[in-house]
């Protein structure tokens, strides 16, 4: 039978796959307690990092429907839970396991699809949320400008048009305003 503890642990573990988006899972053999207080707050409020057992870890990962973790979950493990933007969190770790070696990225969960360590480093790679939507919001903005000097152009080429024909029938009656005179049949 299970001791309350493992099961208090277990249920926190799975609460915590449940609100978060994502999981990365690493190995942390050979960080000091120092380094990993550096590791957490390098990853700031994009994620939380938690060292737990693999047993404790699969068994809450099963129980909240992730099943693809279960690979990863072999040696020293601790698993950052992704709560804000997971580029952001990626790039943290990744950023973080370059200066320290003993730091090895295993792989992960996101949105409930299986991300392998080399998938995990092409998401860290991306820009961050804030700037995909301000090139959106540009792209988007340059559209709307394109779209109006489109609608624009003909009603502009209509009046330049409507302006020439005015100044070549002013000049065929002879000068401005002046009608042309009436022939003697």
């Amino acid at each position: 039978m299970a001791s309350p503890d493992k099961i208090a642990a277990v249920a926190e573990i799975k609460e915590k796959f449940e609100n978060s988006n994502g999981a990365v899972v690493t190995a942390y053999t050979g960080l000091s307690v120092a380094q990993l207080k550096n590791l957490r707050r390098a990853l700031g409020e994009n994620a939380q990092y938690r060292v737990s057992k693999n047993t404790l870890t699969k068994i809450a990962a099963n129980q909240a429907g992730i099943g693809q973790l279960d690979e990863f979950l072999k040696g020293s493990t601790a698993v950052a839970f992704l709560t804000g933007d997971p580029v952001e969190a990626a790039k943290g770790l990744r950023d973080f396991a370059k200066e320290n070696d003993a730091l090895v990225i295993k792989g992960g969960v996101l949105d409930g699809k299986a991300l392998s360590a080399e998938e995990i480093n092409k998401l860290a790679d991306l820009e961050s949320r804030e700037v995909l939507l301000a090139k959106l919001a540009g792209g988007m903005k340059a559209s709307m400008a394109k779209a109006a000097a489109t609608f624009q152009a003909p009603l502009s080429k209509f009046v330049r048009t409507a302006d020439a024909l005015r100044g070549k029938v002013e000049s065929e009656q002879g000068g401005a305003g002046t009608p042309a005179p009436a022939e003697a049949e």
